[in-house]
């Protein structure tokens, strides 16, 4: 990922490749007026144009983007991300930003914005490579400490984000369950210090804890699943957050087999579990006073003759017998053992992401999260964090006729999976309710906004997206205030 720092260079003086301007309505500066003018440049939403600098700029070329008169934090980092992206297509090696930050949480957003804009995944590429070094950010704010700091933080943020994306577009033969958990270690080794303690969970470990789902999940797999828990426990901590993520690295669907084109992006179902490791990295980095326990629950789902069958019956690590009836709403079931484990640790609040359903999408489109919970104000709390971080979530129920329809099997506790479709989302949130009793806990089922296969858009590439990393970092800010 690039580097970036904070610069009180004139934006005509800065020495780069590209220099990005965010061109405010109504603003009075007309040093690049001529130009914009012959760009058809008129400054509504979203509108960018590039062209040469000449004689006007020390930069080669010039990326304008239109920003509001008084723009949001979350349009700040949106409009940067667009601006950098056009930078980078056109093959910047360094950038100057001049986006006018008003203070330092409009310098975080416009940091963050241009370092997710940044991000590019060339892994596979043999001749397109990332080439973007640096990135200043020109400001009057450059010298004050909490400038210094807000672009500390936005690195420390995007970096994470960035890594779950990487995970997420990597191709899954590449990282398999026992990969991907020795991935996550490596990581938050790297980038903590030894702050956050990592413990992996091998498939004996797993039968010895009890843990049939995620077992069950994986029995179809030539290649075990594993568990991999994260712990970060600084002193003086003001609460305790747990998080769980699903960790599918690839679903097949198992024997309940998805079509061909249902498994094209299917490496990106272990969205959930980068989301949270990378999100207790960046916590720890942060140094949050909170205690963050992470629990990355990791399998293949495939076909094969050991798999697990529509009509088995599993023990979870809770003792409750579940009955399945479809194999590809897998990721509940290694969901489930996560969850029990995570409130043994008896925090405050347990927050679950996954890729889940099919049906979330549905209902809120594949920009939008869903979140559903037990608790009113835990709900309302990722929600505002949400807001908070710029990423689109909406609270959605559990209605009581959900727990009949979970409770409804006649030969096991829980019925895995309802073969009505109606309603899907809030099914599977009332099967992971089962999971965690009392404690307060929250769903946010990211299956639409884990990925974009369409275009890339303000900050958000195509593939892997991230998303809930902000969310996560943002909610832990909250808890340990």
């Amino acid at each position: 990922m690039a580097s970036i720092t904070l610069s009180r260079t004139e934006p005509t003086s800065a020495r780069a490749d590209v220099l990005v301007l965010g061109v405010r309505a109504g603003s009075s500066d007309d040093s690049f007026a001529t130009q914009l003018e012959a760009m058809n440049f008129k400054g509504e939403p979203n509108q960018v144009v590039t062209f040469p600098a000449g004689e006007l700029a020390r930069a080669r070329l010039v990326v304008a983007v239109a920003v509001p008169a008084k723009p949001t934090t979350e349009q700040l980092r949106r409009l940067a991300g667009a601006g950098v992206r056009a930078a980078v297509g056109a093959k910047a090696t360094t950038i100057a930003l001049a986006f006018e930050p008003a203070d330092a949480d409009d310098v975080q957003a416009v940091a963050e914005g241009a370092l997710l804009g940044s991000y590019a995944f060339t892994t596979y590429k043999t001749k397109e490579k990332d080439t973007l070094r640096s990135i200043s950010l020109l400001t009057s704010l450059a010298r004050q400490a909490s400038a210094t700091n807000a672009v500390k933080a936005a690195s420390i943020v995007a970096e994470a984000v960035a890594q779950a994306r990487t995970w997420v577009n990597t191709a899954p033969a590449d990282i398999r369950p026992p990969a991907f958990a020795q991935a996550i270690k490596e990581w938050a080794g790297s980038v903590t210090d030894g702050a956050t303690r990592v413990t992996i969970w091998d498939e004996r470990k797993l039968e010895r804890e009890r843990c049939g789902g995620i077992l069950a999940v994986g029995a179809g797999s030539e290649v075990p699943p594993r568990l991999v828990q994260l712990t970060y426990r600084p002193e003086k901590a003001k609460a305790h957050l747990a998080l769980v993520g699903k960790g599918i690295t690839f679903d097949s669907g198992g024997l309940s087999l998805k079509t061909g084109t249902g498994m094209q992006t299917m490496k990106m179902d272990m969205a959930g579990a980068a989301a949270v490791a990378a999100a207790i990295g960046a916590i720890a980095r942060l140094g949050l006073p909170i205690r963050v326990t992470a629990i990355a629950c990791i399998a293949e789902n495939m076909p094969s003759g050991s798999a697990t069958r529509p009509g088995d019956i599993l023990t979870m690590r809770n003792g409750a017998t579940v009955e399945v009836l479809n194999t590809d709403a897998e990721g509940r079931l290694v969901l489930g053992d996560g969850l029990a484990l995570a409130t043994e640790a008896k925090p405050d609040a347990v927050i679950d992401v996954a890729t889940l359903t099919g049906a979330c999408i549905v209902a809120l489109g594949e920009r939008t999260a869903g979140v559903m919970s037990n608790d009113e104000a835990l709900q309302g709390k990722v929600v505002d964090a949400a807001k908070a971080a710029g990423e689109l979530v909406w609270p959605l129920p559990i209605p009581e006729e959900m727990t009949e329809k979970v409770k409804s099997s006649k030969i096991a506790d829980l019925k895995q999976h309802n073969p009505k479709t109606a309603g899907g989302a809030l099914f599977a949130a009332e099967f992971l309710h089962a999971f965690v009793g009392d404690v307060p806990w929250a769903h946010v089922d990211i299956a639409g906004p884990a990925y974009n296969e369409d275009s890339p858009y303000g900050y958000v590439p195509f593939g892997g997206t991230g998303f809930a990393v902000r969310t996560l970092v943002q909610l832990a800010r909250d808890f340990a205030r």
